[in-house]
């Protein structure tokens, strides 16, 4: 059972930077698919960020050159570094993973994603 836990939320003023974590218990992380969706109040949940075991990234337009997706093999563990964070970026933030090695313009596609963190929390605000 492949399980996630998300890390690193919290509050902050507009203009700031803030780290997730997504931390996963299983044995072949090294060949998952992550990824960072987000769902704020009254909408749908939306892509964020998608990187695949190879390495190949895919961001929404909406954070591109602001958030920086990385993982680290050796600790089953993936970064979403958000910079220059705005209001519309508060949301609930979730990480996903897959078995699928999916091609770089799947990445943002929700339903190839099979396991899903319970949520953390970003907002920002003044």
């Amino acid at each position: 059972q492949v399980q996630l836990a998300e890390s690193g939320g919290g509050l902050v003023q507009p203009g700031d930077s803030l780290r997730v974590s997504c931390d996963v218990s299983t044995r072949t992380f090294s060949t998952y698919t992550m990824g960072w969706f987000r769902q704020a109040p009254g909408k749908d949940r939306e892509f964020v960020a998608g990187i695949k075991w190879q390495l190949g990234t895919r961001y929404a337009d909406s954070v591109k050159g602001r958030f920086t997706l990385s993982r680290d093999n050796a600790k089953n563990t993936v970064y979403l570094q958000m910079n220059s964070l705005k209001p519309e970026d508060t949301a609930v933030y979730y990480c996903a993973v897959t078995s699928r090695n999916l091609i770089t313009s799947s990445l943002g596609s929700i339903e190839q994603y099979d396991h899903w963190g319970k949520g953390i929390q970003v907002t920002v605000s003044l």
